[in-house]
């Protein structure tokens, strides 16, 4: 009830209009890296870059959002319902995080295991600035008493001066949270409970982490991004804790009435000979298992959206198509629905939420294995970083290829995972994992 009444206290006092204002942008890359050093100063920065990755459903190039007007966290429970009064209430833009363990606030599940970030399982923030940058065209949407700042801002970010990249001394150690005997003993029990018929496929995530270390959280995120140059590159920043994401999957996106989901599964590494690298990303298109893989969470997804879709309207648009990144291939379905205009956007995501790919199937059995068999909480690594739009659209990666940091703990964390099926050996899933954990740890190690 406080909550609510706060809420209401809010949204009488904020029915202020944004100021919009558009400038032409003659170098952008040179001026998103100037645009994201400006952001340090404040406590609250989301920044969100698709890398030029030209995709249909892309909205803009790069979004930031900086210094918080009103704020809204909260623990797994009741987290949804409050969320969206928050988000009805406010009617403005809104960015943050869902983390994994949400999933509490759905289902009759618990989160038990370590912690070693203290990350809060959701936050979002209303910015007084944003930024939208598309092309050569900056759009900035400015809170009206914070308007007359705008000239100003655009004068200093484009005086940034980029310092250069600071190469780390003292060498990191990087520590598993599950070792390799352990992690093959916990696939052999997940095998066992697909070969019982307790679930079909699970995504069985371990921990790399490192303590008593700090690090540069914008020269870590420049590094993984240069690495991997995903299309769902994220730096945020929560006064002392830090996400830097190279995130190649969008989660969930709302744009009008329609949905659209991208799930990911199937895993190969890139090869810097041109003809072993085409070989292996045809191999990776005819994969058996990796297709099947991809196809159970497709039937997920489906399943998933249908719950607030316009009946008949979820179409997989998108198959077990396989994309190339810096580091890796990657198999990606398309999945999209139309919804009523009287859906809650915050409905949408919670009836998805977690999302498929990083779970199994059927969902719920495989998060209770998942629990068991894991040992880290995943709080924020396999939740998701967006935002909510005025005009209630949004759009939500998924947080993987990650590195997660508390400053204050002085605690670097990144964690990797991978579908475990009936045709799943475990020496090719850690393997797996390897490979997708390399570009965190070529960071971190330099």
């Amino acid at each position: 009830m406080l909550l609510t009444a706060l809420i209401r206290k809010f949204a009488i006092h904020l029915r202020v209009l944004r100021t919009t204002a558009t400038k032409h942008i003659s170098n952008p890359e040179i001026f998103k890296k100037q645009m994201l050093s400006w952001s340090q100063q404040f406590d609250e920065v989301v920044w969100l870059d698709s890398n030029d990755h030209k995709q249909e459903f892309s909205a803009y190039d790069a979004v930031l959002a900086v210094d918080a007007l009103t704020v809204f966290q909260t623990d797994y429970f009741d987290a949804f319902q409050q969320l969206q009064e928050y988000q009805s209430s406010v009617n403005d833009w809104i960015f943050g995080y869902l983390s994994y363990d949400l999933k509490n606030d759905i289902e009759q599940l618990s989160s038990n295991n370590f912690d070693g970030l203290g990350f809060p399982e959701l936050f979002f923030f209303q910015p007084k600035k944003v930024f939208l940058l598309k092309g050569h065209v900056l759009e900035t949407q400015y809170l009206n008493f914070v308007s007359d700042e705008l000239d100003e801002d655009f004068k200093s970010i484009a005086e940034e001066v980029l310092a250069e990249t600071v190469i780390r001394q003292e060498p990191i150690k990087i520590k598993l949270r599950i070792h390799k005997d352990d992690y093959f003993n916990k696939v052999l029990q997940m095998l066992a409970h697909i070969h019982r018929g307790d679930i079909y496929e699970a995504n069985f995530c371990q921990e790399f982490y490192v303590e008593n270390t700090h690090i540069h959280p914008l020269d870590t995120y420049h590094k993984l991004n240069s690495i991997s140059k995903p299309p769902f590159a994220t730096f945020m920043r929560i006064y002392d804790k830090y996400l830097m994401s190279a995130s190649p999957e969008r989660y969930i996106k709302k744009s009008g009435l329609d949905i659209t989901s991208q799930p990911i599964k199937g895993t190969a590494k890139r090869s810097e000979h041109e003809q072993e690298d085409a070989r292996l990303k045809q191999q990776l298109s005819e994969d058996a298992k990796e297709r099947s893989e991809n196809v159970m969470i497709v039937d997920l997804v489906r399943n998933d959206l249908s719950k607030t879709a316009v009946k008949g309207s979820v179409n997989v648009k998108e198959l077990c198509k396989v994309y190339t990144f810096e580091q890796v291939h990657q198999m990606i379905s398309t999945v999209t629905s139309k919804v009523e205009e009287t859906t809650h956007p915050v409905a949408i995501i919670k009836s998805t939420f977690p999302m498929g790919s990083m779970t199994g199937a059927p969902k719920i059995s495989a998060m209770k294995i998942i629990e068991d068999l894991e040992e880290t909480k995943r709080g924020l690594y396999s939740g998701a970083v967006g935002y909510f739009s005025p005009n209630n659209d949004f759009d939500f990666n998924v947080v993987i290829r990650s590195i997660l940091y508390n400053a204050t703990n002085a605690y670097v964390s990144y964690s990797v995972g991978g579908a475990i099926t009936a045709k799943s050996d475990p020496n090719k899933e850690y393997e797996e994992c390897l490979v997708k954990a390399k570009a965190m740890r070529e960071v971190l190690e330099n």
